[in-house]
């Protein structure tokens, strides 16, 4: 410690200079040096504050250095979320931090942190080159660990307030587990025990890594990230488990968080929790579906679930066999009973349907002798009768043929004879009007250009006429004028031709 007073130090009378602002003049008195006003700061103080204190504060930021001494800056404020009414830096040598950490991590699970209010026995100090600061001596884990405990209740107070802390909770489990969405670091060794015991289970497991950091500041927000890509995808998982393996207690903070509790409290798929630590539960802990110490922990439970569901169906499966062979042994002796009563009613038909067989032959040898004689008398009376028809009628048709040769002697007659009349008229008719006999009478045929002129038919002047006669003769002649004459009917007229 530099002593103010020492005579290397003292003031000298050429600097024995002070400035009286009233006359605004330089005046004669006792002038210091900054590092000699530092200096008298430092024995006032270690004079003032001889011993150690125990004080209470929050942490406002905590580092390590290279070097192994631990520098923090302490803080104070005004009520809870009031602002800042006191700071003050403060620092632990190299040989004393891992023996105050150690101290502290034993009772409180964790390391001494940014964000946690601690109390300490410290020394006050003061440097003529860096100024106020604490040197910490010792450190009370209790009081922290009663403010840690107390901020955890806040936040699970704050989830049991909004109604959400048991959500997950209530969620029904999957009776059969196969899809695993699973949220942890891709490095931890708790990742790849967990995946390696699943794969040597001998049950099919399909599982996926959504990777986050599982340590540090960043835990809270990683983790709800990874939450949010497997809700967009949450049909095709059964559940989700959060595992971490191995890291110290320390590192356990981030999953005291209200935002990351509320997340997994309200997340619909239920989830599983192994971060790897037995004596504390933390608030992820709490909200989530089932909290197991270690991702083997975890890795045992879902096997676990796919053994109690195997031995669930053997269960199913033997009673089924049990309920199938009781019941075909109970088909079985209705089956042999009612064979026994179908042999019997089978017999007895048979014997029934013989009886009424030879009964009903009986009945038909009778009946087809008496239908036999029946019908044998029905026949020869039909024989009878037939044969007095038959010549009967055989002397009917000789009558009827002889009176019918007779009718069909004289029809003939009388047709010939007709047909002769018929003939000899007709011949008659032809000779009275053969074109020689009615040419010889007197008559002509006068024909106009090799065609037979008729009533009707106009002759023009210069057509050539030819006129047959009697004999075989022909007269031609010319047309040279034309004129109508009148018959006995006035009312026709006839053209004559010269």
């Amino acid at each position: 410690m530099i002593d103010p007073f020492t005579d290397d130090l003292a003031p000298t009378p050429e600097t024995g200079l002070t400035y009286d602002d009233t006359t605004k003049t330089a005046t004669t008195q006792t002038v210091y040096t900054l590092r000699q006003l530092n200096a008298l700061v430092e024995g006032v103080l270690s004079h003032a504050f001889p011993h150690s204190y125990w004080l209470t504060a929050e942490v406002s930021e905590l580092r390590v250095a290279a070097n192994g001494h631990c520098y923090l800056t302490f803080i104070e404020k005004a009520g809870k979320g009031g602002s800042l009414v006191a700071k003050a830096n403060a620092m632990v040598w190299a040989a004393q931090w891992p023996v105050i950490a150690r101290k502290f991590r034993k009772v409180t699970g964790v390391n001494p942190a940014a964000g946690m209010k601690v109390m300490v026995l410290a020394e006050i100090t003061f440097h003529s080159l860096y100024g106020y600061s604490l040197r910490l001596c010792d450190i009370e884990p209790t009081y922290t660990l009663g403010d840690v405990a107390r901020r955890r209740r806040e936040i699970i107070d704050a989830l049991e307030s909004d109604g959400v802390i048991d959500l997950n909770r209530q969620l029904t489990l999957p009776r059969l587990i196969t899809r695993v969405a699973i949220i942890s670091s891709p490095t931890a060794a708790g990742y790849e025990d967990f995946c390696q015991q699943l794969r040597e289970s001998g049950y099919h497991f399909t599982t996926k890594l959504f990777a986050a950091i599982m340590q540090g500041e960043r835990v809270e927000q990683s983790i709800i990230d990874a939450l949010d890509t497997i809700a967009a995808e949450q049909d095709d998982w059964d559940v989700v488990v959060i595992i971490r393996g191995g890291g110290a207690t320390s590192d356990l903070q981030g999953f005291d968080s209200y935002e990351l509790g509320t997340n997994v409290a309200q997340f619909p798929l239920p989830i599983l929790t192994g971060i790897g630590h037995e004596r504390d539960d933390t608030v992820l802990d709490l909200v989530a579906h089932r909290r197991l110490k270690t991702p083997t922990a975890v890795a045992a439970f879902l096997i676990e679930n796919r053994d109690n569901e195997a031995g669930h169906l053997l269960q199913l499966r033997q009673r089924l066999h049990a309920a199938t062979q009781q019941r075909l042994n109970l088909m079985e002796g209705k089956l042999r009973r009612c064979r026994q009563r179908l042999d019997l009613s089978t017999r007895n038909v048979v014997q029934q349907a013989a009886y009424t067989l030879a009964h009903s032959a009986d009945k038909l040898r009778t009946l087809a002798h008496s239908s036999l004689q029946l019908e044998r008398h029905r026949l020869r009376h039909r024989h009878d009768r037939l044969a007095t028809n038959t010549r009967n009628a055989l002397i009917t048709p000789r009558h009827d043929c002889a009176h019918l040769h007779q009718r069909l002697h004289a029809a003939t007659a009388r047709r010939l004879k007709q047909a002769r009349q018929h003939t000899e008229h007709t011949a008659q008719l032809i000779r009275m009007n053969n074109p020689e006999r009615i040419l010889s009478m007197g008559f002509s045929l006068t024909v106009c250009n090799g065609q037979r002129i008729g009533i009707n038919d106009t002759v023009r002047p210069g057509d050539t006429l030819t006129t047959r006669l009697a004999g075989g003769r022909t007269l031609t002649s010319t047309v040279t004028h034309t004129e109508t004459v009148k018959t006995i009917n006035d009312a026709d007229t006839t053209p004559t031709h010269a």
